[in-house]
């Protein structure tokens, strides 16, 4: 029987991807979400890219009746822990919604999970838990100095987790800190797809050349790089979906808790990828420079040589890939 996978956040960009990987590698997925920046209707295209029915449980990863039913209703295994708020300025203005999502929702996951005797989790971190990191690159060891309160969640349920194995040796952890994910799934049958409008990068690229959106903003164009926009490091979802994978894959064999970056570590400031995007789209996109935004950093790169020597992966899409995907998810449609 195929080993079942609790995905929480099944739903999001990220984790429907994380979903139908799962699927791809031999797994049964269930979907935990409450829907409230996703929909329900990804289902039938999750399934359909899966090849196998994705049970779903419509619920609150704080609401912990909830959680006990769901392992209790499934022989869950292991889980994937995508379910969170995401939004670096939102979460500078709505501090206590970020740390009760992202901080008391873990806490009640893991509470859930020892009672079920599950101990396998693989928790979708952040590169945010870094900070700027200039003209360098993260490493997993390095100073973790978060600029915004997203980031300041996950580094707190990031130091819970270790607190965690220390006090019980057989759990097995993995700390999966994604940078920049972009893109699209190259079928153009899933992308990202909030229910409020993105303020990503690429989503507003999609919309300017979609003619929804008369020009992008780019916030912040004083910053000490060479163009004087902010430098990220963008990696495609599905590279970040598989590395998720190869992370489960790894703690599942053994007790342990790993953290392991997933990039593609190579910077790129905001005028690369509206330049990159413009040769994929073929058309000029109009744009207007703004101040910077709150719990904005100037650069952010990842170091991914221990992901590497760790895991065997490496992202096998460049920035191009990552455009062109977007741009063909916003063609088909960009919503479910």
């Amino acid at each position: 029987m195929p080993e079942t996978v609790l995905v929480t956040g099944g739903a999001g960009f990220v984790g429907s991807h994380v979903v139908v990987e799962l699927a791809r590698n031999g797994y049964a997925p269930v979907i935990l979400d409450n829907f409230s920046n996703s929909t329900p209707a990804i289902r039938t295209r999750l399934e359909a890219l899966a090849g196998r029915p994705i049970p779903c449980v419509t619920a609150d990863v704080r609401d912990t009746v909830a959680l006990r039913n769901a392992f209790h209703d499934h022989p869950i295994a292991a889980v994937v822990h995508c379910a969170g708020l995401k939004n670096v300025a939102e979460s500078e203005a709505r501090p206590l919604a970020y740390y009760d999502v992202n901080v008391c929702g873990s806490l009640s996951l893991v509470e859930v999970m020892g009672e079920a005797g599950v101990a396998t989790l693989v928790f979708s971190s952040t590169a945010s838990v870094y900070g700027d990191t200039g003209s360098g690159r993260a490493r997993e060891d390095g100073t973790r100095t978060p600029a915004s309160v997203y980031g300041r969640t996950k580094r707190i349920v990031e130091d819970f987790a270790r607190d965690l194995h220390a006090a019980n040796a057989n759990w097995r952890l993995a700390i999966v800190r994604k940078f920049n994910v972009a893109g699209a799934h190259s079928s153009a049958m899933m992308g990202e797809a909030p229910r409020a409008r993105s303020t990503h990068l690429l989503p507003q690229l999609c919309r300017v050349a979609a003619g929804e959106a008369s020009e992008i903003v780019i916030r912040g164009h004083d910053w000490p790089t060479p163009d004087g926009t902010a430098l990220r490091d963008y990696v495609h979802v599905q590279d970040v979906a598989e590395g998720f994978v190869r992370a489960l894959r790894h703690v599942a064999a053994q007790p342990g808790l790993i953290a392991v970056n997933i990039g593609s570590g190579t910077a790129h400031s905001v005028l690369d990828v509206v330049a990159a995007f413009e040769r994929a789209c073929g058309r000029s996109i109009a744009r207007t420079m703004a101040p910077r935004g709150p719990g904005d950093i100037g650069a952010s790169c990842a170091d991914i040589a221990h992901t590497e020597q760790l895991l065997g992966w490496r992202p096998t899409r460049g920035l191009d890939a990552i455009c062109a995907d977007a741009w063909r998810w916003q063609k088909n449609g960009a919503r479910y």
